[in-house]
C-alpha cells in the first residue's frame, strides 16, 4: 500500500458529505491492474498526486462513494482517468481513500463523458 497524494475534502462534499481523511493510497494489486491498461501506472503514475489535487473534471461514478477524475496531462499531451473510492464514516475504520484503477483515454473518450455523464465539477481556469 503507497499513498500517492491527498485531495481537498471539500471539493468532494458533492459525492460523500464526510469524508474520514484526506489521504488517498493505492495497492499492488491496483497497480498491477491499471498497468493492464498500456502500462498506464508506469507512465503515469508519477501524475496521481496532480490529478488528485487538480483535477480538470470529475463525475459520479454509479457506485457509491466513488468518483471519476479526469486530468490532461500538458507535458505528455494525454488524458488520464483515475477512479477513485471515498473512504466514509460507515466504512471499515483504519483504510483510506483509495485509487481503484487509474488509465490515460483517448479525447474520445473524454468527450463521451460528457455526453454521457453529468459533470460534478469543473476546474476554474487561472
Amino acid at each position: 500500500m503507497y499513498c500517492v497524494g491527498k485531495i481537498d475534502r471539500e471539493k468532494f462534499v458533492c459525492i460523500a458529505k464526510v469524508i474520514t481523511t484526506d489521504e488517498v493510497i493505492i495497492t499492488d494489486e491496483r497497480i498491477a491492474h491499471s498497468n493492464l491498461h498500456q502500462n498506464a501506472f508506469e507512465r503515469f503514475g508519477k501524475y496521481i498526486p496532480e490529478v488528485l489535487s487538480q483535477p480538470d473534471f470529475f463525475f459520479a461514478d454509479k457506485r457509491p462513494n466513488t468518483v471519476i477524475l479526469i486530468k490532461r496531462i500538458v507535458v505528455e499531451g494525454q488524458n488520464v482517468q483515475l477512479v477513485l473510492r471515498l473512504h466514509v464514516p460507515a466504512d471499515k475504520p483504519g483504510y483510506k481513500n483509495s485509487v481503484l484503477s487509474f488509465w490515460n483515454i483517448s479525447e474520445e473518450r473524454r468527450e463521451n463523458y460528457f455526453r454521457n455523464k453529468k459533470v460534478i465539477y469543473k476546474r476554474k481556469e487561472t
